[in-house]
């Protein structure tokens, strides 16, 4: 019997974090973190899950944008579709009526990763591996067939993709197992949200320091005198030995994960996140005045459009020790390739599902490692955790072979709502996934749908009655 892809279900899950005030920045100043879910059901067992995240209003448009996209697979058999990746998501974004709303950018592009990653977990699941597994472990040939090459190849060709990927495999192997044994580096936002009290920054941040991470992100952008307070208090933690954990030797600031970030006497790492908040000269005067807490780098300092004032702040920076990073609202490929081609970032932050699904984040994958620039994801909300540890995977094993330099986010809230939610180990690293059953991570419980699906979940029902 072939199988077919039958039908699709969409949900609208929304959880109230605006009430903790979990993921608040100077930007986005109430988050209810939500989930834009997709199921893809096929004629067989196998049922591939897919999302896209949100702050909550329009999560809804997302949801009803994702059933355009998700009915060009109801029907095709899921082979042919495997056979090739890079073709059948040309197939997702070739609607010429949605191409128009966007073209691969906003609502139609972020719905497009959301089905795109449900039928890369149905791959995975349909070959019984988890998919940073059945990525690297794709002949060079097959993962670049597996790439969205339209727009980029003045930047990179699928040919110079086979060579580099050609390069990496006899070693490959040697890599899984070291990350196998270790786990992926990671750092830690969840002690930095600008809404929280100096107490709760301070509590958190000592707690992340025992759990063995050495990178920590806060937020900031709203107020220098409030950002220079919090940033010192985060650094006094961090860079005080007593906070370590019992026989934790410190990390040596001058060794080669650390040169250039800006390390303390432990060797922890502060970095800084404006969302988008600054205009050009203003980012540029307001970071500087922030060198007294040593940033590594300066994250999303204006719009994430701005490839030439992205350029600008890295130059003006340089001198100063702080580096430029950007890539979670950056719409597609071409944005990165812009970035890469005008040095405008230090660091590479792919979104799992701003881009349009894993096979375009196969793509800058490629172009970040083509130009020597770090990737290090991000993963501040519901279900990206759970989906970006696979990538760096695939990143480090099959595609730029290094992890030294590289830290994935990790952000600890609502991992419980996940039938193979992410776990950190004691380095302050991420577990590797292993589940031959879990494809991408990001299946979600019934029961949590239920309780939270807007705006009939039993929580918003009851909230509503309360009100």
């Amino acid at each position: 019997m072939s199988v077919k892809i039958m039908h699709f279900e969409t949900h609208d899950v929304r959880f109230p974090t605006s009430l903790t005030g979990d993921g608040t920045d100077a930007m986005n100043t109430d988050c209810d973190y939500s989930s834009a879910y997709v199921s893809l059901y096929t004629n067989s067992d196998l049922v591939g899950h897919g999302m896209t995240f949100t702050i909550g209003r329009g999560n809804d448009i997302v949801c009803d944008t994702i059933k355009h996209v998700a009915s060009r697979l109801v029907g095709k058999e899921i082979e042919p579709l495997f056979e090739n990746m890079g073709k059948a998501w040309e197939h997702l974004v070739a609607d010429s009526q949605l191409r128009w709303i966007g073209p691969e950018k906003g609502v139609v592009h972020i719905a497009t990763g959301a089905v795109d990653n449900a039928l890369w977990d149905l791959y995975a699941k349909s070959r019984k591996k988890p998919l940073w597994k059945l990525v690297v472990d794709m002949s060079p040939e097959e993962l670049v067939k597996s790439a969205a090459f339209r727009y980029i190849t003045d930047a990179i060709t699928p040919e110079e993709a086979l060579e580099m990927l050609k390069s990496k495999e006899a070693t490959k192997q040697q890599r899984e197992a070291k990350v196998c044994e270790l786990g992926y580096p990671a750092y830690v936002t969840s002690a930095g949200w600008l809404g929280y009290s100096d107490e709760k920054v301070a509590k958190l941040t000592k707690e992340a320091v025992q759990a063995g991470f050495n990178h920590f992100k806060m937020k900031v952008g709203a107020d220098r005198a409030n950002d220079l307070r919090r940033g010192q208090i985060i650094r006094s933690i961090i860079d005080d030995p007593q906070y370590l954990p019992p026989g934790h030797t410190p990390h040596d600031p001058a060794g080669p994960e650390l040169a250039g970030k800006n390390a303390g006497p432990t060797g922890a790492v502060l970095m800084i996140d404006a969302n988008q908040v600054w205009d050009v000269r203003e980012a540029i005067d307001y970071v500087k005045s922030l060198e007294p807490i040593k940033p590594w780098f300066i994250e999303e300092p204006t719009a994430p459009d701005d490839i030439l004032g992205h350029a600008a702040i890295r130059r003006a920076l340089k001198p100063h020790g702080i580096g430029v990073a950007t890539g979670e609202h950056a719409h597609n490929r071409m944005v990165f390739k812009q970035l890469l081609q005008a040095d405008a970032i230090d660091v590479c932050q792919i979104d799992s599902c701003r881009l349009a699904g894993v096979s375009e984040v196969l793509s800058v994958l490629l172009m970040a490692a083509k130009f020597g620039v770090p990737v290090c994801p991000h993963a501040g909300g519901v279900g990206l955790c759970e989906y970006v540890i696979h990538l760096s995977l695939i990143d480090y094993i099959a595609v730029s072979g290094t992890m030294e330099r590289n830290v994935l986010e990790f952000v600890d809230h609502l991992h419980e709502h996940f039938l193979n939610p992410c776990s950190i180990n004691s380095r302050g690293r991420y577990n590797v996934p292993s589940n031959p059953l879990e494809g991408y991570s990001i299946e979600m419980h019934k029961s949590s749908i239920a309780e939270y699906e807007w705006p009939h979940g039993s929580y918003w029902v009851k909230a509503e009655e309360a009100a």
